[in-house]
């Protein structure tokens, strides 16, 4: 199984984000991660579609744009507009399903996710509807989390219950519990301080995808 790195742009220097993306494309990172914050779903308000849109600009790599609002579903197509190749939304939100389909029918890859204490159970229904399950490992709202170990079997779960394609990670993901989260079945790994923060960013991406080894 091939792990995937999605560097996450809330961890980018806002002044030279065009920079750290290239420094990240060159470093070989397989996808971009946006997190879109409304200060009501979660207590932060990050940014929008024009946002992703400049990032588009910036790369032709895939951008996976996470909703962290409480109406997904009326805005989806803002952000399908914007440039992103998959929008993922919380299962907690009424309008998850609303959102996947117009995600779909846009000819886009619908993605679901879940808080840390959502039972794994919430996802049941949307397993079939979407191409990326993403397993939250802190309490969305705040970058530079501590990795919460506990939340590692629902990715197990993920594992066994999803045939779809991308089985992703996301909160506090280092280079200690990355063989971890790969073991019991990710293979999209989402990393923003320890990835940004890193003094080579092509041996992080190497660490993470557990081929330190490697040239």
């Amino acid at each position: 199984m091939r792990v995937l790195v999605s560097p996450s742009v809330l961890s980018a220097d806002f002044s030279r984000v065009a920079e750290d993306i290239r420094r990240c494309e060159e470093a070989g990172a397989d996808m971009f991660h946006l997190d879109v914050m409304d200060g009501h779903f979660v207590p932060n308000i990050t940014f929008g579609p024009r946002f992703v849109a400049a990032v588009r600009r910036e790369t032709g790599l895939p951008l996976e744009t996470h909703l962290m609002i409480s109406e997904p579903e009326n805005f989806a197509q803002a952000f399908i507009d914007a440039g992103s190749d998959m929008v993922t939304v919380h299962v907690e939100c009424p309008g998850a399903g609303a959102a996947i389909e117009t995600i779909r029918k846009a000819g886009k890859r619908p993605g679901i996710t879940l808080n840390p204490e959502t039972p794994f159970e919430a996802l049941t229904p949307y397993l079939g509807d979407v191409d990326l399950l993403l397993v939250m490992t802190v309490r969305p709202g705040w970058g530079g989390q501590k990795f919460m170990p506990e939340q590692v079997p629902k990715i197990r779960r993920a594992r066994e219950a999803f045939k779809g394609e991308y089985i992703a990670v996301d909160g506090g993901v280092n280079f200690q519990n990355a063989p971890a989260c790969r073991e019991a079945g990710a293979n999209v790994l989402i990393s923003g301080t320890t990835f940004f923060k890193a003094p080579d960013m092509n041996k992080a991406i190497r660490e993470l995808r557990g081929d330190a080894g490697t040239n």
